[in-house]
């Protein structure tokens, strides 16, 4: 379901904030930084959601953390062993790919993972990520699923909005983000400070105005957001558009009193338009200097094999925990952050 979304597949929405390492002494430090009833809080809330898929018949799989492949997408920097060269995965999605087409059929894991240059308030360098996937399903019902799944294990009735991409930054921003001008989302985008963007970089507008001025505008609650522009399908399949309209990105993303918390997808099945994606993430990342990361040719096979039609969502287990826990930073909720482990 992408590693990953936000923009494309991470799950969490929040911009990376980089911090230095603690300054204590060596071996100071020690203690964890979660405390004991955070722990078992984090602990009765994954028994909860297992639990919620041993009664509905999901597998509970374990999938590598090194692999031989990285993720190619430029938002994502997946840590590398050197000797031999393995990559630290950002998500085990590209395995859990490969199950779905050996005939695994429904799974699901709480999978470790890692990510570069992710570290703040709502980041740490490694993390948990709970991701499944629904043969047969669509996003719709897959949705319905994802609000059923949080509202079970934080004991609440989550009641979620939902509403299209373009619906958020009509109600937020006044334009259409299929259609507004460059020049209509630079002028949105003025009274935030932007970054200076390169002159066609659409979606890297739309990318700052969702985080600067429509994620801090949302409402209390949750809320889900689907059809994604065409262009941020990441590992999504695009829908043509209908009389006229935009194609659209089969993807949804779940916000909880405005913080990202999954992020969702009608998984792409076309070993051929995946290779065609890789490629021009391969092509980008060359294009801003980014190292080269080798195209995972098992998990294509494994698409060409024949990939079930299915709907996939990652969700930040460790934001789960935070909202629960009502905790302000990650630290909060895990025992050893980076700093520490």
């Amino acid at each position: 379901m992408g590693a990953d979304g936000s923009g494309g597949g991470r799950p969490d929405g929040e911009k990376p904030v980089a911090e230095k390492p603690h300054a204590a002494a060596a071996g100071a430090d020690w203690r964890p930084t979660a405390g004991v009833e955070a722990l078992r809080l984090r602990a009765r809330l994954a028994a909860r959601l297992r639990g919620f898929f041993a009664a509905r018949g999901v597998l509970e799989v374990e999938t590598p953390l090194l692999g031989r492949a990285g993720t190619p997408e430029t938002h994502l920097e997946s840590l590398r062993l050197a000797s031999p060269p393995l990559y630290l995965q950002t998500s085990p999605e590209f395995h859990m790919k490969r199950l779905l087409a050996a005939g695994s059929g429904p799974i699901y894991q709480l999978a470790r993972v890692a990510r570069g240059g992710e570290r703040g308030r709502r980041h740490n360098l490694e993390f948990t990520l709970l991701e499944w996937y629904r043969p047969g399903w669509d996003p719709r019902r897959l949705m319905d699923e994802v609000e059923e799944l949080v509202g079970v294990v934080l004991e609440i009735d989550l009641g979620a909005g939902r509403l299209t991409y373009a619906d958020l930054f009509r109600r937020h921003l006044g334009l259409d983000p299929h259609a507004a001008s460059l020049a209509d989302l630079d002028r949105a985008a003025a009274p935030f400070s932007p970054p200076t963007f390169e002159a066609a970089d659409r979606d890297g507008r739309l990318a700052f105005l969702l985080t600067h001025a429509v994620e801090p505008r949302l409402p209390a609650g949750a809320v889900f957001v689907y059809d994604y522009p065409a262009s941020q399908a990441s590992l999504a399949r695009v829908r043509p558009g209908e009389g006229g309209g935009p194609d659209l990105a089969e993807r949804f993303e779940l916000y909880l009193d405005g913080v990202e918390l999954a992020n969702g997808f009608h998984e792409l099945t076309d070993a051929g338009e995946q290779r065609r994606r890789f490629a021009a993430d391969a092509a980008e990342r060359r294009r801003l200097a980014l190292p080269a990361v080798p195209i995972d040719e098992r998990f294509l096979a494994a698409l060409e094999a024949g990939l079930p039609p299915c709907a996939g969502v990652a969700l930040g287990f460790d934001r789960l925990v935070m909202h629960a826990a009502g905790a302000g930073r990650i630290d909060e909720v895990i025992a050893f952050p980076t700093e520490r482990a």
